[in-house]
């Protein structure tokens, strides 16, 4: 039997492992390199967390980030410098977007730190803090470990993610891994630090108030209420008082679409009428961690009452009176039971049907057509990954129960979904994963289709091969060449990536063909390339598109010549 003694003493790399596990990560991502091999193989020795390498480490912040959002939280493992640098926009699209992910650096020993040596992966000038630096623009916590502070920093950034939802970075000399250190016995406990007893009650009195003294108050939904995991409460409120729910397009899918209550996306003047009358008319609107950008607002033609109260992760503004020490989920919670029960307030929106477009299976496939057989694909419990482009189609669209919406709106990196999609099957293997995806934005990360195929996963994965990037072509360069790209197989890549692979590639121009693809069983990978028209793209893109031009480049921008831009048809 082992002394307490011995149980209290552990190596460095092995207390890291041990926490983050305790954290529930389950699974790290990354590419190895010299400064983080003792790392790597104390994970390996160990077997309490899976590595799941990946072509790069650009890919691998965007699987840690796919990962988090589905596991709570993620990791991943990189290098000193080339390896941190390549991940940073990553982790800086995990800060952007409110993901807690750790991004563990293996760098320079302490003993060349200590005697000022040089080493390879610096700038070769005796300096050791410019990673250190870089990561503080773009994480709420960094640290470098050494034997005497690695307990403390550890437990420091694990738990700052996890209770900021923020990412952090921590590097680990190379030659400390494995000295032994005195370790605290207890399991890392994730809570959130308790409210101020005044200031909640003060707060849930505030906001109650206001709620029950409306005619017609209304809840407003960004990202934050997934993150802080309290979707649940916000329906349970709205149940509760008939309030009608809108969300930012950030918060795609955190409300189920199908929740009585649920009043669709608001986005300023491009959103639908009951959606827009429901928020803009409201004489107590209720915001959870709302973030406005052109995306989420209709390119600034958002305007929310002027008293609207704003809940966030720890902070609430309500009127002239700011409550810090309050948690989110504590004063939805104590809202909730505030409250009076409502039955009489009438709220109800519009349910109609999206019109049918005439399909003739033999004609070419559009962009119409498309996202109208998608619509009837998607069933509850799906994971719906999208990167920019067209594909951002899919907001339009209705999703049934238990489905979860993946992309980096805020952020915008094209190319993320492809290695997200990575980290969400790592995550939640028993559930069905849709992945949609323009060519301009495939092309940029296309090579963790193979780490995908390598660990047998089942995703279907709908590609529009369209010549290039449509959707910029909506901002300027309607048909120049800097918005082509190469013409891929793409259909043909598992077979190439994979030569023994058992997955059902697809090429559809038609629309009787894209309905073929979608038939055929999904017990393997599916792949569907569909081939259309690069001038073809919905008119609320291509709208959203010409916007954006006009904010970009202003009043005597080049979108203004004659035929520099994509048009909505």
């Amino acid at each position: 039997m082992m002394s307490e003694r011995e149980i209290r003493r552990m190596t460095i790399g092995d207390y890291l492992f041990r926490r983050l596990a305790e954290a529930g990560i389950n699974n790290l991502f990354g590419v190895p390199g010299d400064y983080n091999l003792e790392l790597l193989q104390q994970l390996e020795d160990g077997g309490t967390i899976k590595w799941v390498g990946t072509c790069g480490e650009l890919t691998a912040s965007y699987a840690a980030d796919g990962y988090a959002r589905l596991n709570g939280m993620g990791a991943l493992l990189v290098t000193n410098a080339v390896g941190a640098m390549s991940a940073i926009n990553g982790v800086a699209g995990c800060y952007a977007e409110h993901v807690p992910v750790v991004c563990i650096c293996g760098s320079v020993p302490l003993r060349s730190i200590d005697r000022g040596l040089g080493m390879h992966h610096t700038m070769a000038d005796g300096t050791w803090d410019r990673f250190l630096g870089a990561f503080a623009q773009v994480t709420a916590a960094q640290a470098r470990l050494t034997p005497r502070n690695a307990v403390l920093e550890i437990d420091r950034l694990i738990l700052t993610a996890w209770r900021e939802k923020l990412p952090v970075y921590m590097e680990v000399p190379s030659d400390i891994a494995y000295l032994d250190i005195e370790v605290p016995t207890e399991p890392l406990a994730l809570e959130q630090p308790s409210s101020d007893p005044e200031r909640l009650a003060s707060c849930i009195a505030a906001v109650a108030r206001q709620l029950s003294d409306a005619t017609s108050p209304a809840i407003l939904v960004d990202l934050d209420a997934d993150r802080f995991g309290v979707a649940a409460q916000v329906m349970e409120l709205a149940v509760k008082m008939q309030l009608p729910v809108a969300v930012s397009s950030t918060a795609k899918a955190v409300i189920d679409e199908t929740f009585p209550y649920y009043f669709g996306v608001y986005n300023g003047k491009a959103s639908a009428q009951h959606t827009l009358d429901a928020i803009e008319t409201s004489d107590c609107l209720l915001c959870i961690g709302y973030r406005p950008i052109e995306v989420t607002t209709g390119d600034f033609t958002a305007s929310l009452p002027a008293d609207t109260i704003h809940l966030r992760g720890h902070s609430v503004d309500v009127g002239n009176d700011n409550y810090q020490a309050v948690t989110l989920a504590e004063v939805l919670r104590g809202v909730i039971d505030a409250v009076p029960h409502v039955t009489d307030r009438a709220t109800s929106r519009p349910r109609h049907a999206a019109p049918r477009v005439h399909t003739d299976g033999s004609a070419n496939l559009t962009q119409a057509v498309y996202w109208q057989a998608i619509q009837d694909y998607i069933r509850p419990g799906d994971v719906l990954l999208v990167d920019n482009g067209t594909s951002y189609a899919l907001f339009g669209l209705q999703f049934p129960p238990d489905c979860t919406f993946v992309g980096s709106v805020n952020w915008g990196s094209i190319g993320y979904s492809v290695a997200a999609l990575l980290g969400t099957l790592t995550a939640a293997p028993e559930r069905r994963h849709l992945l949609f995806v323009g060519d301009g934005s495939f092309q940029q990360t296309a090579q963790e289709l193979s780490t995908i195929l390598r660990y047998d996963h089942k995703p279907v994965i709908f590609l529009i091969n369209n010549g290039g990037y449509t959707i910029e072509r909506g901002y300027l360069g309607k048909t120049e060449s800097y918005n082509d790209i190469a013409t891929w197989a793409y259909a043909d890549l598992p077979k190439v990536l994979r030569p023994d692979t058992t997955a059902r590639s697809f090429t559809a121009g038609t629309p009787a063909e894209l309905h073929n693809a979608l038939s055929a069983p999904n017990d393997t990978l599916i792949f569907v390339e569909s081939i259309m028209d690069p001038l073809d793209s919905l008119a609320p893109v291509t709208s959203s598109s010409n916007r954006g031009a006009d904010l970009d480049y202003g009043p005597r921008g080049p979108q203004h010549h004659e035929g520099a831009q994509l048009r909505p048809v």
